[in-house]
């Protein structure tokens, strides 16, 4: 039996839907805006982050009343129920992929809920052992780019592992400071993007640079383009997507076979794409890391508890918030994080 099918009888008491807001400043030099939808039952709640990008969808949120979903279901039914809802009822969203983005949210919160009216957590229900989870800190090196952020949190722990973001503009001495770091694991070229602030164009000197300077890092959203595909494809093997990444069909209309792939939950909208998609890489040689969307709240706790019981050894981009934060302070948690022995529901 899949993991999904495990999941999809679990059932589940709702009683009532709020929501709250979270608003953050973040070290990468914008304001984070989240919505935590709260499902509440039994005397518990769950917990699910929406971390759509735009703040402008989060007003408009704030406009509709919370989703009617009081009643007594099973996973897979309250799931089948929302195929039927408009979570953006009061206007189409900025991003098409943002409606993936609030399903798992309401979707993991009525897991989270229907986990806890259990007393369980999500590793228990699935007899899976949590393990300390491996993470990696994922910066920019600003603009213009340095690497004084990458050497200051290198020089309070050494062990830091990092994902950086390369762009065209990364100086030569960028490149030969952090492979003497040797701490670098991914590099997020992110080449698929479109019509956002974090484009990057499909520039062959970037992707050439990026191979030779780090030749054992997985190297994450490289486009292959007509200029690009003579150097990606024979780096197939440390390839790793992420935004295209929803579903198990995505993955097989890539123009490569990947060694590796990012999952983002809130990518795949629903529970049942998410681990049916964990599943198939397992079953094809895919390798897995878990991967963040800036989460202010209970999203980050979800993303570590998936890291911890699925693939608690990769380079995680699932480091806790403080890393994320321009007024946190040392000392910063290090890595392998423990999970907590007591946690139930999604909770890490």
């Amino acid at each position: 039996m899949s993991v999904y099918e495990r999941i999809a009888d679990l059932t589940v008491t709702v009683e009532s839907v709020d929501r709250r807001r979270y608003v953050s400043e973040t070290t990468s030099a914008f304001e984070r805006t989240t919505t935590e939808f709260r499902l509440s039952g039994d005397g518990v709640v769950g917990r699910g982050e929406d971390v759509t990008y735009e703040t402008a969808d989060h007003d408009a949120l704030v406009e509709t009343d919370p989703i009617d979903l009081e009643g007594e279901w099973t996973i897979a039914d309250l799931s089948a129920h929302l195929d039927g809802v408009d979570l953006f009822s009061t206007r189409p969203p900025t991003q098409p992929h943002f409606r993936h983005y609030r399903r798992w949210a309401v979707e993991s919160a009525a897991l989270d809920l229907a986990l806890r009216q259990r007393n369980e957590s999500l590793g228990e229900f699935l007899g899976i052992e949590p393990n300390p989870v491996r993470f990696v800190v994922s910066t920019r090196l600003g603009d213009p780019p340095t690497t004084d952020r990458v050497e200051e949190l290198l020089a309070l722990d050494d062990d830091l592992e990092f994902k950086l973001d390369p762009t065209p503009d990364w100086p030569e001495e960028a490149f030969v400071t952090l492979r003497q770091t040797n701490a670098v694991r991914i590099l997020d070229l992110k080449g698929w993007y479109e019509g956002t602030d974090v484009d990057v164009e499909a520039d062959p000197e970037l992707y050439r640079d990026v191979f030779a300077a780090f030749p054992t890092a997985i190297v994450e959203d490289a486009a292959v383009t007509a200029e690009t595909r003579a150097l990606v494809e024979p780096q197939a093997e440390r390839l790793s997507f992420d935004y295209p990444i929803d579903g198990v069909e995505s993955l097989r209309e890539l123009p490569v076979d990947p060694g590796w792939c990012n999952v983002k939950p809130s990518r795949f909208g629903t529970l049942e794409s998410l681990f049916e998609t964990i599943e198939y890489c397992q079953a094809n040689g895919i390798r897995l890391y878990g991967g963040g969307q800036f989460e202010l709240a209970s999203g980050r706790t979800a993303i570590q508890t998936l890291a911890a019981l699925f693939y608690p050894d990769a380079p995680n981009d699932v480091a806790p918030g403080a890393f994320n934060d321009p007024d946190a302070s040392p000392p910063y948690p290090t890595s392998p994080l423990a999970p907590r022995v007591d946690a139930v529901g999604f909770e890490f």
